[in-house]
């Protein structure tokens, strides 16, 4: 399929076209030399980009991979936008970092995020904090000593669901 061809899909209400349109553009993105048109053909489409499900599946696959090797600066750009989407978008993509043991995107994003209304921001915070946890319990330690106190409840509660049980009642009980 072309880029206009996606577009289409993308542009439909229907959320099945959508997400057909993004698992085509992860697989183009991983088989093409040019990864740039890809992310920019992506985060130009983000208004089309509007679930959750949407985000997960395709955020890290495409934004988090192109910017791996490459300036993050459009990620913190995202991450203090006003568009629900965008934030989401951000802090997914450093799922990609977690995965190659580079942290410090993740909770910069997750800081920016802290004070986010929004549940589906506090989850997906919640959650690539526990990602980062998995590979280096000791800097999550760290943030959450910093921010426990403060940050959303679901947030905390993703962020500390694979601790042991003693753990998860010191964050919970404070």
């Amino acid at each position: 399929m072309t880029l206009t061809e996606l577009q289409k899909l993308l542009d439909s209400k229907v959320h099945e076209h959508r997400m057909c349109a993004l698992f085509i553009l992860v697989d183009m993105y991983k088989k093409t030399e040019n990864k740039k048109q890809i992310f920019e053909f992506y985060l130009s489409n983000y208004k089309n980009i509007n679930n959750w499900d949407l985000v997960d599946l395709s955020a890290p696959n495409i934004v988090g991979d192109y910017l791996l090797n490459q300036p993050r600066k459009v990620l913190y750009e995202l991450a203090r936008s006003d568009n629900l989407w965008k934030k989401r978008i951000a802090v997914l993509a450093t799922y990609t970092f977690i995965r190659s043991n580079q942290f410090n995107d993740t909770y910069n994003v997750a800081e920016i995020l802290l004070k986010d209304k929004h549940d589906l921001i506090h989850k997906a915070v919640g959650w690539m904090l526990r990602e980062a946890g998995k590979r280096n319990m000791q800097l999550e330690e760290q943030f959450l000593k910093r921010h426990y106190k403060t940050m959303p409840r679901t947030m905390l509660r993703y962020a500390i669901e694979k601790f042991p049980e003693t753990k998860r009642k010191f964050y919970l009980n404070k």
